[in-house]
């Protein structure tokens, strides 16, 4: 990892930790669930999302980095950088409101479109636990380095995006899969890909409108990419040139093993 890189993973480390103490302290409040604002994602913002959206912004204004930031619940705010960290401040803020142990902040430092993401960093805001990875530098979970699994044939487990919004294609693929997971936080259902305890996630609305933005998957890519796996849409096609907006979205297929990926492309897709 060279010196710049890891110098840009602390900073996000620490911005992590910080998101997780306001969360932890604001998860007794009556007020957490109320919703503040209309995100520039278009859907509703809550006290929570906006209570660590500003804590990361302090962090970025103490540690004296310039990083534009793109956020999804305010958007695209310059700061007159030449790299932009990419910030999902709560991924499964339903999950957090209703007590269900799968949330996570996720940031990412980059440029362009996803292929231009260097540096991605995932806290889970329950228990702690954090991934991250660099560029060629490979991937970690709490300091130890993980690896995506090879395929055991029909013997799959799948994290699919389920519900009454689910593609025809999410359904078929939930229906033929040996094991199923719905969590509704696409970072870690990504990154349970990556380390080994699934082999794929598959995520497609029906409405193109419901699918995930770069905010959702920028750390989580990166992560996954230096763990063996990949990340292409719900059609095979590729998500490098994917955009950093808050306005284009996206169906994901994510795979720790090509062989996965190929089967459920022929059969279960």
């Amino acid at each position: 990892m060279t010196e710049r890189a890891t110098a840009d993973l602390e900073i996000l480390y620490r911005a992590s930790v910080r998101v997780h103490q306001v969360v932890r302290d604001a998860r007794s409040s009556p007020h957490r669930a109320d919703v503040v604002a209309i995100g520039a994602s278009g859907t509703p913002t809550e006290e929570l999302d906006r209570l660590a959206e500003a804590e990361i912004l302090r962090v970025l204004d103490s540690e004296g980095v310039d990083w534009d930031l793109l956020s999804e619940e305010i958007g695209p705010v310059a700061r007159g950088g030449d790299r932009t960290l990419v910030v999902d401040p709560i991924d499964g803020t339903y999950n957090v409101l209703r007590n269900a142990p799968f949330y996570a902040v996720s940031l990412a430092l980059g440029s362009r479109d996803l292929s231009g993401i260097d540096v991605g960093l995932v806290r889970d805001l329950h228990h702690g636990t954090t991934w991250w990875a660099t560029r060629g530098g490979g991937a970690f979970r709490d300091g130890r380095p993980i690896r995506t699994r090879p395929w055991n044939v029909r013997g799959e487990t799948v994290y699919v995006n389920l519900g009454a919004n689910a593609s025809e294609r999410s359904v078929r693929l939930a229906g033929k899969a040996r094991r199923v997971r719905s969590l509704g936080c696409a970072s870690q259902e990504m990154l349970l890909v990556a380390q080994g305890s699934g082999d794929g996630y598959f995520f497609e609305n029906r409405s193109e409108a419901r699918n995930l933005r770069a905010t959702d998957i920028a750390a989580a890519y990166r992560i996954l990419l230096e763990a063996g796996g990949g990340v292409g849409d719900a059609t095979g096609r590729s998500l490098d040139a994917f955009p950093l907006q808050v306005e284009r979205r996206s169906s994901v297929f994510a795979w720790g093993d090509p062989a996965f990926r190929e089967a459920a492309e022929a059969d279960y897709l």
